[in-house]
């Protein structure tokens, strides 16, 4: 399987625009591992959920095949940014107490990022691998988010998109599962945000490239007269859904 390179020709609008995951989800699965010496964030893009991996762990290893995602990722001294692929982690056998996907397992190799965990997990390790679909934020905004992402780009959108409709239910998990708890990103965004984040979706990407038409000023269009003063903040939620297991 090639690597699925969605985000490397948006990678700084992608570290500056995408949400970042709430402190209760790093502290829940810091509290399932055996060890909170190292962690490995696999498809960490430009780091977001590195960042929050080294508040409960004493080292995180974040690894992407994108190297230009990676070069937006901000510095760290307990975290060691490398490029490689979810095959090849770099890691030592039985040395990570937590590995990690998000936002990032249904472009991978399935089979052979969860061997890799295996290998480097420590006995009892756990494995985390979570998703985001659309943000809610207002009925009457939501219903054009929807019919955006469904109409305007739904055609657009890579099929392995189809695991985080499916809230990664029907993703392949191979591990002892435990319960994912509820989760949410949740955020405070003015209309340029939004505007911002939609414009790093991969299917709108995709859309521009094949058409030469970016579809996100009209959609805004659409959304303006709705959201009020443009500056206004409004409250933005995503939920978050997963699958979590432990290794044996």
């Amino acid at each position: 399987m090639t690597f699925q390179d969605h985000y490397s020709s948006r990678a700084s609008e992608y570290a500056r625009a995408r949400p970042t995951y709430p402190p209760a989800l790093f502290a829940h699965l810091a509290a399932l591992a055996p060890a909170n010496d190292l962690a490995w964030d696999c498809g960490t893009g430009s780091g977001q959920a590195a960042l929050g991996l080294i508040s409960r762990f004493r080292h995180v290893v974040a690894t992407d095949p994108s190297a230009a995602q990676l070069a937006e990722s901000p510095p760290h001294a307990r975290i060691s940014f490398r490029v490689a692929s979810e095959s090849a982690s770099g890691l030592a056998p039985a040395s990570a107490g937590l590995v990690t996907a998000a936002q990032a397992a249904h472009w991978f190799d399935l089979y052979a990022f969860y061997a890799e965990a295996r290998r480097v997990l420590r006995p009892r390790g756990v494995v985390a691998v979570w998703c985001y679909g659309l943000c809610r934020i207002a009925p009457a905004i939501d219903h054009l988010l929807d019919r955006f992402s469904s109409m305007t780009v739904g055609p657009h959108w890579p099929p392995e998109r189809r695991y985080v409709d499916h809230a990664y239910r029907t993703l392949p998990f191979p591990f002892a599962e435990l319960r994912f708890p509820s989760f949410a990103m949740e955020h405070w965004w003015t209309l340029g945000d939004l505007a911002a984040y939609v414009a790093t979706w991969s299917a709108v990407a995709r859309y521009s490239r094949q058409t030469g038409i970016d579809p996100v000023p009209r959609f805004l269009d659409a959304v303006a007269p709705l959201w009020g003063s443009p500056d206004r903040p409004r409250r933005t939620r995503w939920p978050l859904s997963g699958r979590i297991g432990r290794a044996p």
